[in-house]
């Protein structure tokens, strides 16, 4: 028998355990089925005998044929405006990739401020910034933008995989996927989960996180964590080259190459901003963030940006359509038959007497370095992130935080691996950089970010009135 077969028999054998055993006092039988059902899915996207879209659509099926819910019901989760907020972002990304207006935006601040090494690492991560909030994909970001733009810097500038890879290709690999991470926990559409958690806040714990609030909530800490990592990682892969005039040499032939902006970039640049001005005034305007970003495609489609077949062609906005939906759908439901309200009870049964910061930043803890054992930040989010933020409220922590900060580790945890998250893989398959000097450069950010974003972090929210 295959692994995959395996990995999947263990996951079904885990749902019926669950689903047979004696049903815990104050919990219905519909609630606990359920939960029995989405533990197997959670477990499934861990072990991944199959695709997560599979699994869910699979989960979701067992959920109607045992009249755990009703079909309505099943399918609920594909109406709701979460996933569509994903799916419109994806679809921003598109649009920024085939008109080109991302690698331009790149290659711009690259001429202007790349002429030494640490300024060219600061000028990668500004761009990175500037494509956060409308590439939620970092694998489309990081990976598809700006990777091919490293990669071309290091051969210009002599340095390769090996004996050269100290002039300066170990220091770019490393900056450019380590700020990265940062930038994914900035906006909430920088990262593919970060609505999911927005949403699952919003059903396990009742409080609604808006676009404008992430940011503002993230923006301080944020900046703090992108100016620290490069320069420390400076300091800890020092470039033999300081100076690096091939860099903005580099961007002048790249923009030549690509003349002046096309009609479809200076049309997606509009797009753009009128995107962000909406994610920004959504709430006073009273127009929610995904009616912003849907409004955004079909000006896209319109204006000529994007074509219906590239619509059709965008596969991972509707790969994560086909897992989002019933993973939001299921979690909204475990909410609604009072399994979420009975588990926040017992939790804080057991932290009476724990400060409320203190539970939640070792939630947030537990968080961070469990995903040692995940090779993805969806993945790990569906898995965990519910219930850790049940834990931190339970103990007493106001709704706002006790999402948040947990948010914060699920973007930031993705620095760990080479294998974490989608980037991961991309920027040390370059082979600049050996696994166990990844794995330890990975660490260490991980403790000073955390200590940055809960250390200056804490006091912005405090001065926001967050806590």
């Amino acid at each position: 028998m295959s692994k995959k077969w395996i990995n999947f028999f263990v996951c079904v054998a885990v749902g019926l355990i669950i689903w047979f055993i004696p049903v815990p006092t104050g919990v219905k039988l519909q609630a606990w089925h359920l939960f029995a059902v989405f533990v197997a899915v959670i477990l499934g996207f861990i072990l991944q005998p199959f695709s997560m879209g599979t699994l869910a659509i699979l989960g979701m099926l067992v959920c109607v044929v045992t009249r755990t819910l009703t079909p309505a019901q099943g399918l609920s989760g594909f109406a709701n405006g979460t996933a569509w907020l994903v799916v419109s972002a994806f679809l921003f990304a598109a649009g920024f990739i085939k008109t080109g207006l991302g690698r331009r935006i790149a290659y711009v601040i690259m001429r202007r401020f790349g002429d030494n090494s640490l300024k060219l690492a600061y000028s990668l991560t500004a761009a990175n910034l500037i494509l956060g909030p409308v590439i939620p994909s970092n694998s489309a970001r990081a990976g598809g933008v700006l990777f091919p733009i490293v990669k071309s810097l290091c051969s210009v500038s002599g340095s390769e995989p090996g004996p050269t890879s100290r002039r300066i290709g170990s220091f770019l690999m490393v900056a450019v996927f380590q700020t990265d991470l940062i930038i994914c926990a900035m906006f909430l559409t920088s990262m593919a989960a970060n609505p999911l958690m927005a949403e699952l806040a919003q059903k396990t714990i009742g409080v609604t996180i808006t676009w404008n609030g992430w940011f503002i909530a993230a923006i301080v800490p944020g900046l703090i964590s992108l100016i620290c990592t490069v320069y420390v990682i400076y300091l800890l892969v020092p470039p033999e080259i300081k100076k690096t005039p091939e860099a903005t040499q580099l961007a002048d032939n790249e923009l030549a190459k690509m003349g002046p902006m096309t009609i479809m970039e200076k049309y997606m640049m509009v797009i753009f901003l009128l995107a962000l001005l909406g994610w920004i005034f959504g709430g006073t305007l009273k127009i929610d963030g995904t009616t912003v970003a849907l409004i955004g495609v079909v000006l896209m489609v319109l204006s000529g940006v994007l074509e219906w077949k590239d619509v059709l062609g965008t596969s991972g906005a509707w790969d994560i359509l086909c897992w989002i939906g019933p993973v939001i759908g299921m979690a909204g439901f475990l909410n609604t038959f009072g399994f979420i309200g009975w588990f926040a009870k017992l939790v804080g049964a057991a932290l009476v007497g724990v400060p409320w910061l203190i539970a939640t930043l070792a939630a947030a803890a537990v968080y961070m370095y469990s995903h040692y054992g995940f090779a993805s930040m969806s993945a790990h989010v569906t898995a965990m992130y519910a219930a850790l933020i049940a834990l931190a409220a339970g103990a007493g922590a106001p709704p706002f935080m006790a999402a948040f900060i947990v948010a914060i580790a699920a973007n930031l945890c993705g620095c760990l691996t080479n294998y974490g998250t989608g980037p991961a893989p991309i920027y040390f398959g370059a082979g600049y950089t050996s696994q166990a000097e990844w794995w330890k450069i990975g660490f260490l950010m991980s403790v000073m970010n955390m200590v940055i974003w809960y250390g200056t972090g804490t006091i912005w929210w405090k001065v926001l009135g967050l806590w």
